[in-house]
């Protein structure tokens, strides 16, 4: 790899001195981001790191631990954090009491909406400081979206670390883990989970190789290595499970966008006029007759029509 040993202690250095950490992927990620983010997600939370997963589109994948996407970079903290689905005007007021060893929040709807659904809350902790930031497949942090520009003062002072295979990457981390020559971003996060000595399991290998597939366009693109197969093996070994990805829909990449639909069939065969066979006998009566010149067919034309002018279409036909 392109990377020197220096640049992975590095990364070993930052995530075994810190807790708290955030794995952020750009706007409209691929398949391969985020693939290769949770599988990180899911490696982190088994050595005990504090990690959260942030983008600032919404996630639609049956990935696992694709569900715990944020919008937001807050960490795991102490504060107890209650979230459920909410219409603008929908709540009337938000109140608490305190019955013996219970403290209850009570939140009323406003007249006319429908009551809070108890299964869509989810309890979370927020209010914890980060220690680390690790930004994934992204050439440069405004790629990263309003995550980035609503929240740039919390990225100061804090450890970024970079990790792409993009041309174009700005080298933006406090290091920077940068190969433009492998194939998937999911085959960079497989090399850190190995040298942190992560267990690979079923969820993290099936991710993993996800990303991989469709990187490489089903292992069919120019930069699928020796290295690749080697890899997809390793993951194989270790539970992956190969599974169909349904690519986004074009309207949800271009908002706004419709495709063409097929232009309709203006006469259906049925609608041709029939053709009548010449019978034999036809064929040689007609063939009898002697061809009219072009000065014959002209006279038995009607005089008035011989004298107009003839029109000619561009390529040349009489109309």
């Amino acid at each position: 790899m392109n990377n020197n040993q220096n640049t992975i202690n590095r990364i070993i250095e930052i995530i075994n001195k810190s807790k708290t950490g955030v794995i952020i992927i750009p706007k409209n990620p691929t398949i391969d981001a985020i693939a290769s983010s949770t599988s990180l997600y899911l490696g982190l939370n088994k050595i005990g790191k504090n990690v959260s997963l942030a983008c600032s589109t919404k996630i639609e994948s049956d990935l696992v631990a694709s569900d715990k996407f944020r919008n937001n970079i807050s960490a795991e903290g102490d504060a107890l954090m209650i979230s459920f689905p909410y219409t603008d005007g929908s709540i009337d007021k938000v109140d608490y009491n305190i019955q013996g060893d219970f403290f209850n929040l009570i939140i009323t709807p406003r007249q006319g909406y429908p009551k809070l659904n108890s299964n869509q809350v989810n309890y979370s902790y927020t209010g914890g400081s980060i220690d680390f930031f690790i930004i994934i497949d992204s050439p440069t942090l405004n790629s990263l979206g309003e995550i980035y520009t609503n929240n740039q003062n919390q990225f100061n002072g804090k450890d970024i670390i970079n990790i792409d295979r993009h041309l174009t990457n700005a080298y933006f981390g406090t290091v920077n883990f940068i190969d433009k020559t492998i194939s998937s971003i999911s085959e960079l996060i497989l090399n850190i989970l190995k040298i942190l000595k992560i267990e690979i399991d079923k969820d993290i290998a099936t991710n993993l190789y996800t990303g991989i597939s469709t990187s490489t366009n089903n292992f069919t693109s120019y930069s699928t290595n020796a290295n690749t197969f080697e890899n997809i093996a390793f993951l194989l070994r270790h539970g992956a499970i190969k599974k169909i990805i349904k690519k986004p829909e074009v309207s949800k990449i271009f908002p706004g966008f419709t495709p063409p639909s097929p232009s309709p069939i203006k006469q259906s065969y049925s609608q041709w006029p029939e053709i009548q066979p010449i019978t034999p006998i036809e064929k040689v009566e007609k063939e009898k007759q002697p061809a009219q010149s072009n000065f014959e067919q002209n006279q038995s034309q009607n005089p008035s029509e011989v004298l107009k002018p003839k029109i000619f279409k561009n390529g040349g036909g009489l109309i």
